[in-house]
């Protein structure tokens, strides 16, 4: 249970799909972020010849097709998602801003996925990627106190300084909403774990695993019930820096149950554990590596392997399985940043490692 005084965000939402706007209305950041379940960022300079900048909110409803401009065609889902296009001197770019909560973002650049990619730094603790997105546009990609910004140039030419430029001139559009988006959980803030739509196979990481349907078992833990359940389950609640502010049960409510576990640090980077019990499906060993360019080692751990991959050694992102001999099977998945690249990740591994035990309350809280 989070210690913190801070108290937790509210928005607004609509009561059903049936409201929501035919097109998503122009509206400015700052009155955008009441609808909003994770903090909105602002451009406060704009690439040199743009001198337009139009923002959109498609404002959050409950699960159901109906036909609105910029909803998802892939699910019945209707998630927020703030739309900023920048335009100007004959060049057009697009700002797209949400919480990336059907998954974990693979490998912190979901829509660069399958390209090579470039990690800049910028800010306090923040790295963008810049790359190739899914329709082939020149593209970029960062984790800003947990919202995706993703970055799309739609027409003209703009320099890799031009982007990070943009980035790194990004504002939270209400300051006073950054500490309690990132206060509170990763359970409250997720429309997956909130509404329960089905689960959207999509990459995760270095390693192949997409998971697929959904169960009635699917349990999301009661944040008052979190530290107790881990402890039952022999997990940490706190690794390094990090804490325990959600945790799922996907399948059945047996041990061989797969346990994610949402690690947030105070500045909204994220680490995200699965554990399985030895024998259960999913995570086997040795993991299969996904369709994406990145660097695999195995790392000894105490005589044992750990197969680790990551996008680049400085900055991450990162994936590692291996086996614990009183867990079975585990992943641990990483955000990305300065503070987060192999070395990093490994002494996190090690710690998380040294710190488990086997679990003697494999229940879930009723």
């Amino acid at each position: 249970m989070s210690t913190s005084l801070v108290p937790k965000w509210h928005w607004h939402a609509l009561d059903s799909a049936d409201r929501l706007d035919p097109v998503p209305p122009p509206l400015a950041e700052h009155r955008a972020q009441d609808g909003c379940n994770f903090v909105v960022w602002r451009p406060t300079r704009l690439p040199a010849g743009c001198d337009t900048s139009t923002g959109t909110l498609r404002r959050e409803a409950p699960p159901g097709r109906v036909e609105a401009a910029g909803r998802t065609p892939w699910s019945d889902a209707n998630p927020a998602c703030y739309r900023t296009e920048i335009s100007g001197a004959g060049r057009r770019l697009r700002l797209k801003q949400f919480l990336y909560d059907w998954a974990f973002p693979a490998v912190d650049q979901p829509c660069l996925w399958g390209s090579a990619t470039r990690p800049v730094p910028f800010g306090a603790h923040r790295v963008v990627w810049l790359g190739t997105d899914y329709l082939g546009h020149r593209a970029a990609s960062a984790r800003m106190a947990r919202t995706t910004v993703e970055l799309s140039v739609l027409e003209g030419e703009f320099t890799d300084d031009e982007l990070v430029g943009l980035y790194a001139a990004l504002r939270p559009a209400v300051p006073a909403a950054v500490p309690r988006v990132l206060a509170t959980p990763f359970a409250d803030l997720s429309y997956w774990a909130r509404h329960r739509p089905a689960p959207v196979a999509v990459p995760t990481g270095v390693f192949a695993f997409q998971r697929r349907g959904r169960t009635p078992e699917d349990t999301w833990i009661d944040s008052d019930e979190l530290d107790a359940f881990l402890t039952g389950r022999g997990l940490p609640v706190t690794v390094g820096a990090f804490r325990a502010d959600s945790a799922a049960l996907f399948g059945d409510r047996r041990p061989a149950a797969e346990l994610d576990v949402v690690y947030s640090a105070p500045d909204g980077a994220e680490l995200r554990l699965t554990a399985q019990a030895e024998g259960a499906g999913r995570l086997t060993l040795p993991p299969v590596r996904d369709k994406h360019p990145a660097l695999h080692e195995v790392h000894d751990l105490d005589g044992r392997p750990v197969h680790l991959g990551y996008v680049h050694a400085g900055f991450g992102a990162c994936d590692a399985w291996w086996h614990h001999p009183g867990q079975g099977v585990l992943r641990l998945l990483s955000s990305a940043g300065p503070d987060l690249g192999r070395d990093a990740f490994v002494r996190l591994l090690t710690a998380l490692d040294a710190a488990l035990r086997p679990p003697h309350d494999a229940g879930t809280p009723q």
